[in-house]
């Protein structure tokens, strides 16, 4: 084991002796350049794409500023345990190198969109150079020369590690034969990407299958990638058991066309599984199987998640007040557009407002059932000013949302609307100002992914905390993609804690570029033991540091 990795480290060495010369033609265009701090990532970037062109083969250094300029992580790292006081980053470099070898894979899989978190797992053992991994390097490649975006390939790699092992020529005929299904070349692009185990073993048969019955349709089988989402799992088997289920019941053709068009989630969404429950539901309660289906046909709105839950919210209520099946499915029958659009009240409430008992309610409602969504009306109407703004709010944080990918009606869309606080704009306003700091869009959506809870936050308290890790330590704006959670953190707690670090720091009392999580997640004790008490004149600044503040 020492003795590969003293191997290791030789080779390392002598690599970086090979580039003396040039690292030292860099100086005048690097050390004596009035350059800000905040482009020190930048610079570094520059200097980091070099040297990995100057002895790297031609089939890796085609990916390298890829990789330099979708790293942030890895480079504000690498800029952070280099002595800040150099005014020649180069030799700075050059320096750490010699002693430190990189390992290539933490850029290359953070370029490929995963987080360090994600990807640590991942890395090799005994492997530090992507040359030295040609099979996977070359099934990388395959992808890259299908058209599959770089930033989606990470994610087929944390789900399907296997087609990255591959033979040569193997990755590149599977994804043809899907193509020979009769998919488009685009289609089977977002199909891979989402479902990532399609190429692994040979052609899903439930999937070639689902294909199969598209064909027959108007929709087409290319109806499939429109609607596919890669941070969802599907159930072929599922999704073509409900479509065979769909015809069976009298849902042919132009009919079951049109529903896959007006409501692709009641297939795609949980794999089916939403139509099933409230056709068992509506089974349950005594509907027959060709009342259901006319039901679908009349009412196609009526498969909505809207309407769904308001069904559902109907037969609670009917079976709660003891309503016997014959009335139910009368009720069904008869009312079924009206009980889509409507959320009904309680019992209770019910009983209240008609000033009945539940018995007497359910009589009632047996002979003159539209007195039920008479009162529901009436309620509506009461409010019918808040529940406006409340729908305009809605649809700004859906278009929001849309926008930063995430699929329409899905369950994910659902928690997120509940989490985001604010109007549409506001919530916009927020995540650009974010961008507007120096974070990639893609990297601040997968940021607001991990953390929602910031857009909570009024843009002024971002600016606030933003300006204090920038201006005030001097940290690169990447340094919020491995501790997104620093802007949820309340602004005395990083004022009183940034300014006791930087008196340190001032002093050579503490490491020039610790980690914010470092500074702001431990404990107060924890953080008067170690940045307090370990310099003499500690305890009487952090005691000022408090009462100015007060």
């Amino acid at each position: 084991m020492e003795k590969n990795v003293a191997m290791l480290l030789c080779r390392e060495q002598r690599r970086v002796h090979k580039l003396l010369n040039m690292i030292s033609n860099l100086n005048n265009c690097i050390a004596f350049s009035p350059i800000p701090r905040q482009n020190q990532v930048q610079r570094l970037k520059a200097v980091f794409v070099r040297i990995n062109l100057s002895y790297n083969n031609t089939r890796l250094t085609y990916q390298l500023e890829h990789i330099s300029k979708n790293s942030p992580c890895f480079m504000s790292t690498l800029l952070s345990k280099i002595d800040d006081n150099h005014k020649d980053v180069s030799r700075g470099l050059t320096k750490f190198l010699r002693y430190n070898p990189i390992n290539e894979f933490e850029p290359f899989f953070e370029s490929l969109g995963l987080c360090p978190y994600e990807f640590e797992t991942f890395l090799p053992q005994k492997l530090m150079f992507l040359s030295d991994d040609g099979i996977m390097f070359e099934n990388f490649h395959a992808l890259c020369n299908y058209g599959i975006p770089r930033g989606k390939i990470g994610h087929m790699y944390k789900e399907a590690r296997e087609i990255f092992r591959y033979e040569s020529g193997l990755l590149a005929m599977k994804l043809r034969d899907y193509e020979n299904l009769g998919l488009s070349k685009a289609t089977v692009i977002k199909l891979v990407t989402s479902c990532p185990l399609l190429l692994v073993g040979g052609i899903d048969a439930e999937f070639a299958s689902v294909v199969d019955k598209l064909k027959g349709l108007q929709v087409g089988c290319d109806w499939l990638g429109r609607y596919l989402s890669d941070r969802r799992t599907y159930s072929w088997r599922r999704i073509l058991e409900t479509i065979e289920f769909l015809d069976k019941v009298g849902c042919k053709d132009e009919n079951l066309s049109s529903l896959l068009k007006t409501y692709p989630a009641l297939v795609i969404e949980g794999s089916g599984k939403k139509f099933y429950v409230l056709f068992g539901r509506l089974f349950k309660v005594g509907l027959q199987v060709n009342e259901i289906y006319r039901l679908f046909i009349d009412n196609p709105e009526m498969l909505s998640d809207k309407c769904v839950k308001n069904i559902q919210k109907t037969l609670d209520f009917l079976i709660a007040i003891r309503m016997e099946t014959q009335f139910i499915t009368k009720i069904l029958l008869s009312h079924m557009e009206l009980i889509g659009s409507c959320s009904l009240p309680a019992p209770r409430t019910a009983c209240l407002s008609l000033n009945v008992r539940q018995d007497e309610l359910c009589q009632l409602l047996k002979k003159e059932p539209l007195r039920l969504f008479s009162f529901v009306s009436t309620t509506k109407k009461r409010k019918s000013k808040p529940l406006s703004e409340d729908s305009r709010k809605y649809l700004e944080k859906t278009a929001f949302l849309l926008r930063l990918g995430y699929v329409e009606n899905s369950d994910e869309m659902v928690k997120a609307l509940k989490q985001f606080r604010g109007r549409g704009d506001q919530l916009q306003e927020r995540f650009d100002c974010l961008v507007k700091a120096g974070l990639n869009h893609n990297v601040v959506t997968e940021i607001i992914r991990h953390a929602p809870m910031i857009l909570n936050l009024s843009k002024d308290v971002i600016e606030k905390k933003i300006h204090s890790l920038t201006e005030l330590l001097g940290y690169p704006i990447e340094s919020l993609v491995r501790f997104p959670a620093y802007l949820c953190y309340d602004m005395q707690r990083i004022h009183h804690r940034f300014s006791m670090y930087l008196w340190l720091r001032e002093r050579d009392a503490a490491k020039p570029m610790l980690s914010p999580s470092t500074i702001l997640t431990c404990g107060d004790a924890r953080f008067v033991k170690y940045f307090v008490n370990v310099h003499p004149e500690g305890p009487a600044i952090w005691e000022s540091i408090n009462q100015s503040s007060t």
